[in-house]
């Protein structure tokens, strides 16, 4: 993407040509940011900066990245394959790269129906490339805070049957809420308006590696929207009440990798897990 302007007569616009909220391109964004560590082009000039002064500092944020997409896409799939879900609330989305939420979902059963959820106005105007999908599916894409639960829940049930079990995905996000307890306290609310059999796959960044712990310092004091990591142990209580998938909350590249390696799998400052409302 280049840093022309938008012209100051139109303003950004969205799909079916709404207005969105200006986008700021003074101040780096983590979903563009994130967009040009996995290899996109969505992205200005302030946010390759400071990606590229992150990566410095910390050489495994690429790696982070990848790993965190490749949990996304072995979720799903095991949400679709494995518990039958047909039903995707994604929040955060973020910018589309390849193989987005509804992608994984319709590429193994093509009646999946996805609900995207962001209020990144860059990702509202690169919607479209969101709202593909298989003829017997169905997909869209709704405008809407995280810290807004009920708003969320209400635009979801335009395109999903929330009677019926859903796949909610939190990617990510959470980060950016300011504290832990505001934090769990949006999980519980987004899935207590989900029904028995609903499933949450959450994946968030973690405070054990210390040069992980001063580059995301120095981002979060660089004026953008802090990112805040947490322990592993906090990760886990999102999950508080819901039943874990095995292996649990571990760092992504061990949950459920899709080939085996001799040894171990390395860990890396990601963790998340996939759990089952009762």
């Amino acid at each position: 993407m280049t840093d022309d302007p938008t012209p100051p007569d139109s303003g950004p616009q969205g799909p079916g040509d709404e207005p969105v909220s200006k986008i700021d391109t003074s101040v780096p964004h983590s979903a563009r940011i994130w967009n040009y560590w996995l290899g996109g082009t969505d992205n200005y000039e302030v946010d390759r900066m400071a990606g590229d002064q992150y990566r410095e500092a910390f050489p495994g944020i690429v790696d982070i990245a990848r790993a965190s997409r490749a949990f996304l896409a072995r979720s799903v799939r095991t949400l679709v394959l494995r518990a039958g879900v047909r039903q995707f609330l994604d929040v955060g989305t973020g910018l589309p790269t390849a193989d987005n939420t509804h992608q994984i979902a319709q590429r193994v059963a093509p009646e999946s129906r996805v609900v995207y959820v962001d209020n990144d106005p860059l990702v509202l105007m690169h919607a479209h490339a969101l709202l593909t999908s298989t003829p017997e599916g169905a997909t869209d894409y709704r405008e809407a805070d995280l810290r807004d639960p009920a708003a969320i829940l209400a635009a979801a049930a335009g395109t999903l049957d929330l009677s019926q079990p859903v796949g909610l995905v939190l990617s990510g996000i959470l980060g950016h809420v300011p504290t832990h307890e505001r934090a769990k306290e949006i999980v519980r609310r987004l899935m207590e308006g989900l029904p028995s059999g609903s499933y949450l796959s959450l994946n968030e960044g973690t405070d054990t590696d210390e040069t992980y712990t001063r580059a995301q310092a120095a981002y979060n004091a660089s004026g953008a929207v802090p990112y805040h990591l947490r322990p592993v142990e906090r990760i886990a209580e999102y999950f508080d009440g819901l039943d874990l998938l095995e292996p649990g909350v571990v760092p992504v590249t061990r949950w459920r990798p899709d080939f085996t390696e001799p040894g171990d799998r390395p860990g890396i400052g990601q963790a998340g897990g996939v759990a089952r409302k009762p």
